[in-house]
């Protein structure tokens, strides 16, 4: 991928944009193997690549410079702003919507907000686009300060971009690093579809997903493959089977999973996020969910029996000493792990000493950088019958 402002100087948040991306990905399974291999050399799957740029699926913006002329992408080392709105690694939607949201910036009159100076209303722009092109706006104020400029100019920034469903303020007040606060105010819209494979997901302002769509897909197909196969071959698969998809988020693997003869429950701490699970359920007449708004350990801990299966797919720190322990005195046969944080993984890997790896496969979901998704299938030593390590 060639970027003016990495050849410049300007931005250099792609640190591996030097490096040809086929050796990109061949140097991160490299350094995934050698992390993981001395746990237990699972049978590996051929690495996942998408595209090497636009990708992504959202762009997060610090909004920085002036009413008049502001900038959307980063800020330099004196705090100003550096405008990156043509970032290579956006896809084309987004880089189209921006500009017409910075030419809103000045319509609505939303200060940038000026690190050094601390004041300022505007402190981040995050723009989403589902697979169907249609977006979801959020501004990052410091206060309901514009909050009556923003609701009078809006219906011309929706004639502006047709394509634009959601549109909300999210109100970050502290002067921190922190990308948004915890108060959201829906403006337009309610959800942004993102249909995943033959799954619709909703997603609200602040739930997460996957920042690449496509890596995003066949993460939840490999895992789809992995569980029905697992289930089936070991006599886990009857009537009676059990699934938890702990921190389910919006309910991405829980929904990819379900089916007859199948209970899956998802637990996801965010209220929000399990609303649009509940929602996806409802209307595509999945069988046999449930989603919980819990903390994910909380909840497992206080469960009288063990599933047949347990989904981890935990934020970067990873499952933590607590669970990791339960799962290691538990009687659930697998567990299916996806971790954005391979040292996190490795770390929860080796508390749980009555698993083994039985297969692993890296999935390049950030490209350009050193991070990478990666999805490893784990069975009890103990269990009846092995899984085949043929490669899918």
């Amino acid at each position: 991928m060639d970027c003016a402002h990495f050849d410049a100087g300007r931005c250099r948040s792609c640190t591996l944009l030097p490096i040809p991306h086929t050796r990109q990905v061949q140097e991160k399974q490299q350094r995934l193997r050698d992390l993981l291999d001395p746990l237990g050399s699972p049978d590996w799957s051929a690495p996942f690549t998408g595209r090497e740029s636009g990708f992504r699926n959202k762009a997060k913006m610090v909004v920085g410079g002036t009413v008049t002329d502001p900038t959307l992408g980063i800020l330099d080392a004196d705090g100003l702003g550096v405008d990156l709105r043509d970032c290579g690694l956006h896809s084309a939607t987004l880089q189209a919507a921006l500009p017409v949201l910075a030419a809103f910036i000045t319509t609505a009159s939303l200060t940038p907000y000026d690190v050094g100076a601390r004041r300022g209303e505007l402190k981040h722009l995050i723009v989403t686009e589902a697979p169907s092109g249609a977006l979801m706006a959020r501004f990052v104020l410091r206060s309901t300060e514009s909050l009556l400029r923003i609701r009078k100019h809006l219906p011309s920034l929706l004639a502006a971009l047709p394509g634009l469903e959601v549109v909300s303020v999210n109100l970050q007040p502290e002067h921190k690093a922190v990308l948004e606060g915890p108060e959201e105010i829906v403006l337009h819209g309610e959800t942004l579809t993102m249909q995943v494979n033959d799954v619709a997901l909703h997603l609200r302002p602040q739930s997460f997903f996957q920042t690449n769509t496509e890596v995003a897909a066949m993460l939840y197909e490999q895992a789809g493959r992995w569980v029905d196969e697992a289930l089936a071959r070991n006599g886990h698969g009857g009537p009676a089977s059990v699934i938890w998809d702990l921190y389910c988020g919006v309910g991405g693997f829980a929904l990819h999973l379900a089916a007859p003869g199948r209970t899956v429950r998802g637990v996801e701490i965010s209220a929000e996020a399990i609303e649009s699970a509940r929602t996806t359920a409802a209307e595509q007449g999945r069988p046999g969910l449930d989603f919980v708004a819990s903390d994910a350990t909380e909840w497992a801990l206080a469960q009288s029996t063990a599933p047949d299966l347990v989904v981890l797919n935990p934020p970067r720190r990873g499952i933590g000493a607590e669970l990791a322990r339960w799962i290691e005195e538990s009687t659930a046969p697998y567990v299916l792990y996806s971790s954005c944080n391979a040292e996190s993984l490795a770390r929860d890997l080796a508390a749980m000493g009555s698993m083994r790896m039985v297969r692993a496969r890296m999935l390049d979901m950030f490209p350009q950088s050193s991070h990478y998704e990666v999805l490893v299938l784990m069975a009890r030593h103990d269990t009846s019958a092995d899984i085949s390590t043929t490669d899918r």
